[in-house]
């Protein structure tokens, strides 16, 4: 039998072929590292939030923190009849439909839905929050299967994180947390709910895979679903789904006028409408099949040779690792903060001189920003050219730490000013070579210009082979024994000074060509 839970409900909204493999081969669906991570943090901050009500009864801990959808169905209808007033994980199933809803209130005239989500309000389009929008499948499925069940759900509310909260001295819960009311989006959800449900039942209990066309949420957050190659066109690519930067709706839209591959792109110029970059990637995709006797690197030499005489002696090349925890965990941070705690630092002084290197790894479970600032004032002297690869995220961080250290401030603001960004040549179509395909992060560059390198290859490294891992691994070295510490400090260590390592390969390459 299927049972319908509110996850399967989301990823059926998503898409039924989605939703189908999800159910019957999970197999297909590899949870990433960073996937895992907000899986965890969803897990934390939904035990955090329960610290708000003192009172409340958690039902999975009722029963023991392994029953079955029966026994939390059970223990929730106990605790309603006891008059408890606030229940975590209250279940609730209505024939094939089940939800546990994460924190349900008991109002005057009802009970209120509190959605839980570790994620921080979205004010406008530069904020990096959510919008509330892509939460009413989740909430309306929980708000229609307990009505069924024969409460009466008067609020929902979203209750996600503060990104205007910053910790004092104490984590001060009420602060942290947001309660947004989402009732009238959701009550307009909610009408949708039992048609859908029926739907997904059907497709659901069903042997054969549901068909589905190739839509817009085959793509989120730059990424392609899991089981996208068996949607997608045989050799993505050739496809239009492989262009830099283009949003999947542009692509439909391509598609729509019968646009599909690099050829289609090349013969139709007008209708592909394609950026420089694109048109780049169009044209050296096709070098060989269409003998267009391109050079093997496309160079803009005059714009090329202005940038590199930016770089001066003494040079130097910076690159940081971060953490990003969900709670703040120092004083002045707040929720998501990309907190600084290593960095790496090539630098050359002269013209032919030694390549030298410094770095910094801060001690694990302790504030690292003053000593890391410290450091940095000491190991870049002000007025020197620093090289930065996508320099954004590098000068975010150090005026973020001019702001909290005033007495570092002239010395952090020197260094940010004078930052290049070394991956402006090759996002500016400087510099472009078919093997940098759609990319242009240091790690889609650096093996196309130094390829079957050994020592530049992120693979052969150990424990800790990108940013992602390097913010697993660092909070958690605390809880090591002392082999591990060590172990670990040096795998970050090795990781960070390979990015900086790279960017001065990329550099040394710039200087050959641009000579």
């Amino acid at each position: 039998m299927v049972m319908i839970s509110k996850s399967t409900f989301v990823d059926y909204c998503r898409c039924r072929k989605f939703a189908w493999n999800k159910m019957y081969h999970p197999e297909k669906f590899i949870v990433t590292q960073d996937q895992q991570r907000r899986i965890d943090d969803g897990i934390a901050i939904g035990k955090l939030a329960r610290n708000l009500y003192p009172g409340a009864v958690t039902i999975s801990e009722a029963v023991g923190n392994s029953g079955d959808a029966d026994s939390m169905v059970k223990a929730t209808a106990d605790e309603i009849l006891k008059g408890t007033e606030v229940i975590c994980e209250a279940a609730f199933r209505f024939n094939d439909l089940y939800c546990a809803v994460d924190i349900l209130q008991k109002a005057v005239d009802g009970w209120v839905i509190n959605e839980v989500k570790s994620v921080t309000e979205k004010k406008d389009d530069k904020d990096n929050g959510v919008k509330k929008e892509i939460f009413y499948d989740d909430i309306a499925f929980q708000k229609y299967v307990v009505e069924q069940c024969g409460l009466q759900v008067v609020k929902t509310n979203l209750v996600c994180l503060d990104p205007h909260y910053v910790r004092g001295d104490e984590l001060d819960l009420s602060q942290l947390f947001k309660f947004i009311d989402v009732t009238e989006g959701v009550n307009e959800r909610e009408l949708q709910v039992p048609s859908i449900c029926a739907s997904a039942l059907v497709d659901l209990s069903s042997s054969v895979e549901p068909g589905m066309e190739i839509h817009v949420k085959c793509k989120e957050d730059s990424v392609f679903c899991d089981i996208w190659k068996e949607c997608g066109p045989e050799d993505m690519s050739q496809s239009v789904f492989s262009l830099y930067r283009r949003p999947i709706k542009t692509d439909l839209k391509m598609i729509e006028k019968g646009i599909e591959t690099f050829e289609d792109c090349y013969y139709n110029p007008k209708e592909a409408d394609l950026s420089k970059f694109q048109n780049l990637q169009v044209l050296y995709g096709l070098n060989e099949k269409l003998g267009l006797g391109l050079p093997d690197i496309h160079l803009n030499l005059e714009n090329l040779r202005t940038f590199m005489d930016q770089l001066t002696y003494p040079l130097y090349f910076l690159d940081f690792e971060t953490m990003q925890p969900v709670v703040p965990p120092f004083k002045g941070t707040h929720a998501y903060q990309q907190i600084p705690f290593q960095y790496s630092l090539h630098y050359i002084e002269e013209k032919g001189g030694e390549l030298k290197h410094k770095e910094f790894l801060a001690e694990s479970g302790t504030d690292p920003r003053r000593a890391l600032a410290e450091r940095l004032c000491k190991d870049i002297p002000m007025d020197v050219v620093t090289t930065a690869y996508n320099k954004k995220f590098e000068c975010g961080r150090i005026a973020e730490l001019a702001e909290v250290f005033p007495d570092l401030r002239t010395h952090l603001l020197n260094i940010r000013d004078n930052i290049v960004d070394l991956m402006d040549p090759f996002s500016s179509c400087w510099y472009y070579r078919k093997e940098i395909g759609r990319s242009v992060s240091i790690k889609s560059v650096l093996p196309a210009i130094c390829p079957n390198d050994p020592e530049l290859d992120y693979h052969q490294l150990d424990g800790v082979h990108n940013g992602t891992e390097a913010m697993t691994v660092f909070p958690q070295i605390q809880y090591m024994s002392p082999e591990e510490q060590d172990r670990a400090r040096n795998n970050l260590l090795k990781y960070c000074c390979l990015d900086t390592l790279a960017m001065v390969k990329v550099w040394e390459e710039l200087e050959r060509v641009s000579q």
